[in-house]
């Protein structure tokens, strides 16, 4: 006869041999983890409201660390009984003082909270402390709650997880996903959103470029079907990109038509689909240029091939029908590009996918593309400067730039309106509508939408200026793109590419007297085949003219060259690496930059944009810059990884990539899974309020998207760490103690706080066992 143990019914144990089949890994992903088949594992019964109460009394007591009573981890890890809405509202009570939805190192609640324990069925209990773990805890609880979930059985392992393993694998699995974006009657309603409109025109509205009727109806229809979302469609004229069309369309902004797919849809009639990519996030809610290159490198880590393989598409897409690779995919972007980085990017995606037909012809449209774009954008004037050959920011354009904030300017808008005697509103309408003219003024816009255009906006590297300058970022990368070009023409078509879309040939080698002859003069592009050869000898002279204008031996680094005052901008930049990874540089230039240029640039959080003399003193009237001293971006921390390693300072990468991402790492645990836009890499913090203030720090509970170059550069960054290195960042243990010096400019107090944050979070792995990793966390050898 069986005996049937007296439980109460609502509990499934988890001695029950058909539980124990359903458990999810405990490291799985959330939706695996609260919304699969173990999802019912434990509902509501009476020892869920003697949980909470305990878990309350308790809470109320001094805090004391729990010892002798504590109960002993089952074999499997401990577990926890928890109601979710009840101890997310207690832990927000209790632990969150400053009210924004975090647990943090700024809170001063007593970073305790006692809950019960599942094998007891809650009348034991165990307390879970420190950051950390509670910050874990408040993002697993609302995780739980988007899944439907009102009580759960959580595993310790997911409190306690090692911190490298936590913030990839949420990368990977989550920020990832919430990224992504379609351009189609399924996304229109994320993607229009616009958190930089400003006009009162907020409808959404999609502009479809000149040539493409069937997309136009597809919206119409979509239009029509969706009543509900409002939607107008405008069909942009052929001359797209006219300044003054563009700037007519600042008071009704929309989102531009990208790249679509033919498809079926569920009633077996042929339709079109948008072709998803991934956004940076917060307040940039559509495709950007040189963010989707660092975002693609993330991507291709994380085996999200297709994805990257997309946003290409999409580059070329924009290419053929807005003319350019744009700065973003909104109305107000029609004139301006970004850096370029096209061809790098399109030969990594090929170079890791199968060689087939498909594949081959995939990759001819991507260099066809950046052909167009190398030749009507970076070597046509004004762009180009014929007298060094070499390239600069220098976008067309007029008025003030729609999509900053509505005071960004008021300080230089205000004396001129002061001397019209109008406000400065009035005044903005009136220039704008170019009633009121100021050449001035002019000169001044004509600077500002080239920072933006050269994606360090801003900084005092080129204000003011830098429409003239023929930077060594712009010049190292439009370097890599006649290596690139030259290469594949060699190497996958056979030395002789044919191209389909018909454009004008820029003048070689480039000079006044040939710039001066008609456009109209210039070879086409369909006359006849590309050869490898060319593209190489350009790329000879780039390098030649790089060294000539932008190499300094005196200062054994690279320069700025301004075109209009004939002379270098003594400005010291971290971009001088980027001849590193173009490879334009000699193995003495790498060597003397490594020995003596990156001690100015390297600070204890990795590499700061510039260095604080070039930067100049800070007061009320000259506040930072977000692109200078002391901030630290991921596209300046990843170009220099790579650019080392490629002239064998592999050492060198891996010091600064454990620099960064223990940077990042810190945050993460201290600040509840926080991943930020960009870091004080001296300060090692993110509460920074430059300029735009700091994106992907605004959630509640969890953070849901990161940020989309920071998310890249940390899976990019941990393929350089050894695993020993990677232990150490898991551990939280600071550069200085790792490689054993005293890093210049830490105090004694950011000593302090690094020993403070680093002890706790290793107390709170110690029990995982560093020397086995999840072999699916690490990015591939």
């Amino acid at each position: 006869m069986t005996t049937v143990r007296p439980t109460p019914s609502q509990i499934i144990y988890y001695d029950d041999p058909e539980a124990i089949h359903h458990i999810p890994a405990v490291n799985a992903d959330a939706a695996i983890y609260y919304g699969g088949s173990a999802a019912n594992l434990s509902t509501r019964s009476r020892t869920f409201s003697n949980a909470a109460h305990l878990s309350r009394r308790q809470a109320a007591e001094s805090g004391r660390r729990r010892m002798s009573h504590d109960e002993k981890p089952a074999s499997g890890g401990r577990k926890f009984l928890i109601d979710v809405e009840d101890t997310i509202r207690l832990i927000l009570e209790q632990e969150d003082t400053d009210g924004d939805f975090q647990i943090s190192i700024t809170d001063s609640g007593p970073k305790v909270l006692t809950l019960g324990t599942a094998t007891s069925n809650g009348y034991k209990s165990f307390d879970v402390r420190g950051t950390y773990m509670l910050s874990n805890l408040l993002q697993e609880l609302a995780l739980a709650r988007d899944h439907g979930r009102k009580r759960i059985v959580l595993d310790e392992a997911r409190l306690t997880e090692n911190p490298v393993d936590r913030l990839s694998r949420m990368i990977r699995f989550s920020f990832w996903h919430a990224l992504t974006r379609r351009i189609d009657g399924d996304g229109l309603e994320i993607i229009c959103a616009d958190p930089k409109n400003r006009t009162r025109n907020i409808a959404p509205l999609i502009y479809v470029p000149y040539g493409c009727p069937e997309m136009a109806e597809y919206y119409r229809k979509v239009a029509r079907e969706k009543p509900h979302l409002g939607l107008r469609v405008e069909v942009l004229p052929k001359k797209c990109d006219d300044p003054q069309f563009v700037k007519s369309l600042n008071d009704k902004p929309g989102i531009l038509a990208l790249a679509m797919r033919d498809a079926v849809d569920e009633n077996g009639i042929k339709t079109l689909k948008g072709i998803p990519f991934i956004v940076p996030g917060a307040r940039f809610n559509e495709l950007y240029n040189w963010d989707s290159y660092f975002i693609s490198l993330g991507l291709l880590v994380d085996g999200m091939l297709e994805m990257a393989q997309g946003m290409v598409e999409h580059f070329c897409f924009e290419i053929k029908h807005y003319n350019k690779v744009l700065n973003g995919s909104r109305s107000y972007y029609l004139c301006r590009t970004q850096p370029p980085f096209l061809t790098d990017m399109a030969l990594q995606i090929y170079n890791q996918s199968e060689q087939t037909p498909e594949r081959k012809l995939w990759l001819k449209r991507a260099i066809q593309a950046a052909i167009k774009d190398y030749h009507t954008i970076w070597m046509a004037e004004p762009r180009m400067d014929p007298v060094t050959g070499l390239s600069r920011y220098r976008p067309a354009g007029s008025g003030i730039p729609p999509e900053t904030e509505a005071t960004h300017f008021t300080h230089i808008i205000e004396p001129f309106a002061q001397k019209h005697g109008i406000s400065i509103l009035e005044f903005s309408e009136k220039y704008n509508s170019g009633e009121i003219k100021e050449p001035e003024l002019d000169e001044y816009f004509l600077h500002d939408r080239a920072v933006r255009e050269s994606g360090h906006d801003t900084t005092y590297r080129f204000e003011k200026r830098c429409a003239n300058l023929a930077t060594i970022d712009l010049n190292s990368l439009l370097y890599k793109y006649e290596v690139d070009i030259g290469s594949a023409i060699l190497e996958v078509f056979d030395d002789a590419l044919e191209l389909d879309e018909e454009f004008p040939l820029t003048p070689f080698p480039p000079s006044p007297e040939s710039y001066a002859v008609p456009t109209s003069k210039w070879p086409k592009s369909t006359a006849g085949l590309q050869s490898s050869e060319e593209w190489f000898r350009r790329a000879d002279l780039r390098k030649e003219r790089i060294d000539q204008y932008l190499w300094n031996e005196g200062k054994r680094l690279y320069f700025d060259y301004d075109t209009v005052q004939q002379k270098q901008s003594l400005y010291e930049t971290v971009t001088s690496f980027w001849a590193l990874w173009a490879g334009c540089a000699s193995e003495d230039q790498a060597w003397q930059l490594v020995q003596y240029a990156l001690p100015k640039f390297e600070v204890l959080g990795g590499l700061v944009s510039g260095t604080e003399e070039s930067r100049g003193k800070i007061s009320l009237d000259r506040p930072n810059r977000q692109w200078d001293y002391p901030y630290a971006w991921p596209p300046h921390q990843i170009m220099a990884w790579v650019g080392l390693e490629r002239y064998g300072y592999l050492d060198v990468a891996q010091r600064l990539a454990y620099r960064f991402l223990y940077m990042m790492t810190t945050a993460f645990v201290d600040f509840n899974g926080v991943v930020p836009e960009k870091f004080d890499a001296v300060k090692l913090s993110h509460l920074v309020d430059a300029e735009y203030g700091n994106q992907g720090i605004d959630f509640k509970m969890v953070p849901r998207e990161g940020f989309g170059w920071m998310n890249a550069a940390y899976q990019v960054g941990l393929h350089y760490l050894t695993t020993h290195m990677r232990r150490a960042v898991a551990a939280c243990t600071s550069p200085e103690v790792f490689f054993k010096r005293r890093d210049p400019g830490v105090t004694d107090e950011q000593r302090a706080k690094m020993a403070a944050v680093a002890e706790p979070v290793a107390l709170t792995i110690d029990h995982v066992d560093l020397e086995v990793i999840n072999s699916s966390a690490l990015p591939p050898q």
